[in-house]
């Protein structure tokens, strides 16, 4: 898999899917604890679907990209949103419309990313997105510590090589701590005005159906929220047909929309 240079010292892992270049590349942004492996086929075969070129990528402390070299703050969402995103499209798809797909942190990664109106962005898949902190999102990462020390999550080792203890830590102690109860991006979501696909398991472990509602009420684009039955965090791998055909459409849709 190619490589991205940020700086001398932070190097980024990607792939690219083919596709038809003359519809909107989507852009696939994993989960808090994931990586571009991690999302298996699912990318490759919503390409294949959709006729459109992907991109999926290792944000930097994941997967084959080098290591966090420091520790996270409440804006760190923000920051891979604002900073590794944009350097990313600009670098890798300058000047070319695309669809963000995000996962969990990913999809809240995309919402924060839509908010400064970029130019090329014509639509978001957000899959579990955390708009604020809930109590139930504190216990369920409290919950997903206590497996990582009873040594239940070993299979990240897989995903993230030596990088992993780092990464679990830097997910779980950040959300957990005092100071990050507050976080919250409904503030930014009236700024999203491009059309939105919200989709959220009706059993997610990490959130309630409030995360839909927000964006649901809050972006100024078109939104589609859906909670879908029988699924907890992970929609796209837990009802995987039902969620593509979502999604499929929706991108149709989009680009009929803006005749691309």
């Amino acid at each position: 898999m190619p490589c991205l240079n940020l700086d001398k010292y932070q190097a980024l892992y990607y792939k690219k899917i083919d596709g038809d270049l003359n519809k909107p590349y989507l852009v696939f942004l994993h989960e808090g604890l994931g990586c571009q492996k991690m999302w298996k086929s699912f990318p490759e075969e919503l390409c294949l679907r959709t006729g459109c070129p992907g991109l999926v990528y290792d944000r930097i402390g994941y997967g084959q990209s080098t290591p966090l070299m420091s520790n996270r703050t409440v804006h760190y969402l923000h920051q891979y949103a604002f900073d590794e995103l944009s350097v990313v499209l600009e670098t890798l798809i300058p000047q070319r419309s695309y669809i963000l797909v995000g996962h969990s942190d990913g999809a809240s990664i995309s919402l924060i990313h839509a908010s400064q109106k970029p130019q090329y962005l014509v639509g978001i898949i957000s899959e579990a997105a955390h708009v604020i902190v809930e109590q139930v999102t504190l216990e369920g990462i409290r919950n997903a510590n206590d497996a990582w020390h009873l040594n239940k999550l070993d299979g990240l080792y897989k995903y993230h090589g030596d990088k992993t203890e780092k990464i679990f830590n830097a997910w779980a102690k950040t959300w957990l701590e005092p100071w990050f109860e507050s976080w919250d991006i409904e503030y930014l979501l009236p700024s999203v005005d491009v059309p939105v696909l919200a989709l959220q398991g009706e059993n997610d472990q990490y959130a309630t159906d409030k995360q839909l509602h927000l964006i649901d009420e809050k972006v100024n684009g078109k939104v589609i929220s859906l909670l879908v039955k029988g699924c907890a965090h992970s929609p796209h791998t837990e009802a995987k047909e039902e969620v593509s055909v979502m999604m499929s459409n929706f991108i149709h849709d989009v680009i009929t929309d803006n005749a691309l």
